[in-house]
């Protein structure tokens, strides 16, 4: 049987610069800080999550995976475990995992297998370009124990910059009792610091003044429990609205960011499918590519421009530029 992995070392970096990728969607590192020691037990008596950094979160809570293996040649198993009650990524009623959870868990699986088993140093920046997931709903209720799903990942290319990966695609076979609940797909990128921040013409968090929050939608309408989750403002028009960036909420910014991250985008579509009617069954399929990075002191709107009875195509706007697409469906995956 593999060793399982739950802490592993921090990779060292290459002092390696890379050429910047196209700008769409970064996920930051909170920390380069190496995990500390702890006691060692078998995977059966002692579980952990894996050291945050590595999945690019500052909080632990938000930390959803519990170690890896390597069963092959660019492919490995990711061990997670879903909270029974979140935020945002469990029902209101809590009675079901939202597909969002899914993208977060395969989003974080990819970060984890760069930094350990590609040797990306913990300090790049991570662009994300392509998300697809499809989900079983009916797969995904919440049980009496935290789920602990086990994610087979497959990386099917990784494209190289002087010798060193710079970017990689990977599926994801996400499986509850031996059966699959969902799957994945990414495509990721990933720059150096000092060449993000020429990249970003010198952003920084504390540079940059977010715009005001405007008033959002009632949070019944969208399927939230509280205003604060609610991340659409209503306009004129029944098919666009503006999108409330708040920098200070707890998931969505788990730690400072230059610019609009690509996990609101994906709440904003569910959330503008449930405002558009697609209410009686849940969102089972998501397809998002990222094309620009959303600078938080510009207003971004949020736009159905095609619906059916089974889905809905959402955009984000900037100015003139489409910064994000999103094909929500609610038909089969």
């Amino acid at each position: 049987m593999p060793h399982v992995r739950q802490l592993a070392e921090t990779p060292k970096p290459t002092g390696a610069q890379q050429a910047p990728p196209p700008p769409d969607m970064t996920t930051t590192p909170p920390s380069t800080t190496s995990p500390a020691a702890v006691p060692t037990g078998s995977p059966e008596t002692l579980t952990a999550t894996v050291p945050r950094q590595f999945v690019h979160r500052a909080a632990v809570a938000e930390t959803l995976l519990t170690g890896w293996t390597t069963t092959g040649a660019d492919r490995f198993t990711v061990s997670a475990q879903w909270p029974r009650a979140h935020q945002l990524h469990v029902s209101a009623d809590r009675t079901s995992y939202d597909p969002l959870l899914v993208a977060e868990t395969v989003r974080q699986c990819g970060a984890l297998l760069a930094h350990t088993e590609y040797g990306v140093p913990l300090d790049h920046r991570f662009v994300l370009h392509e998300l697809r997931v499809g989900t079983r709903p009916e797969r995904l209720a919440v049980g009496p124990l935290p789920a602990e799903p086990v994610v087979g990942i497959t990386v099917t290319e990784v494209r190289r910059r002087g010798g060193r990966p710079a970017a990689m695609r990977y599926d994801a076979d996400v499986r509850l009792g031996g059966e699959t609940v969902a799957t994945g797909h990414i495509d990721v990128s990933w720059t150096g610091e000092n060449v993000y921040r020429r990249l970003r013409g010198g952003r920084t968090p504390d540079s940059v003044v977010a715009l005001a929050v405007p008033p959002g939608l009632p949070a019944a309408t969208v399927d939230r429990a509280v205003p604060a989750d609610v991340v659409l403002a209503p306009t004129r028009r029944r098919d666009r609205w503006q999108l409330r960036v708040d920098t200070t909420h707890p998931v969505f910014f788990d730690h400072p960011l230059d610019h609009v991250p690509g996990m609101l985008f994906l709440e904003a579509a569910r959330q503008a499918a449930r405002v558009r009617g697609l209410a009686s069954r849940p969102p089972v399929a998501l397809r998002t590519v990222f094309r620009q990075y959303a600078e938080l002191d510009r207003p971004t709107w949020i736009q159905a421009t095609e619906e059916g009875t089974e889905y809905i195509q959402v955009v984000g706007i900037q100015g003139e530029s489409t910064v994000f697409e999103c094909r929500v469906s609610t038909g089969a995956p």
